[in-house]
């Protein structure tokens, strides 16, 4: 069966009976891909000033090493929570997690892999779950964290090359 090409402005993941269809990508060649995402994590400011203090150590433990490692599993399990997202074995994760203000932590995913497609959703679901951890390990704090937004900052290899990767 042969890739089905889509004219920009299309849903790819549609086929041509507009049902859900997973992309068929055994016709494109395998490249090199990487993609980054970022989700941001908002503070109330007393909580932004505990966590600081703490140096980011929660009632549950250390929140940035957690999260970096709720953010790496996660992006290996993309396909198992999106579902027309391919099994992809990813070459690399990284994510980093620092203040960006006062009140308000920054966790970039960026993800690699050889293969036939991209690594888009793996960037992304890697920071936003690195995001959840966060708050799921800050909610003790306060109820009032808000997450996001959560973006793709940059893809490479493939047809378009978009943004900033690093």
């Amino acid at each position: 069966m042969a890739t089905r090409k889509s004219p920009p402005g299309k849903l790819t993941h549609l086929d041509a009976a507009g049902r859900p269809a997973m992309v068929d990508v055994s016709a494109k060649q395998v490249g090199a891909r990487s993609a980054t995402a970022e989700c941001r994590v908002k503070f109330p400011a007393a909580v932004a000033a505990q966590l600081r203090a703490s140096g980011l150590r929660g009632p549950k433990g250390g929140i940035v090493e957690t999260a970096v490692i709720a953010g790496t599993m996660a992006a290996k399990r993309t396909h198992e929570l999106v579902p027309f997202c391919h099994a992809l074995a990813l070459d690399g994760v990284r994510i980093g997690i620092d203040w960006h203000g006062d009140r308000e932590l920054r966790i970039e995913c960026t993800a690699r892999t050889t293969a036939r497609t991209g690594v888009e959703m793996e960037a992304l679901t890697g920071a936003t779950v690195a995001a959840l951890t966060v708050y799921d390990m800050s909610k003790a704090l306060s109820h009032a964290i808000v997450l996001g937004p959560a973006k793709l900052l940059g893809k490479r290899g493939g047809k378009r090359d978009f943004g900033k990767t690093d």
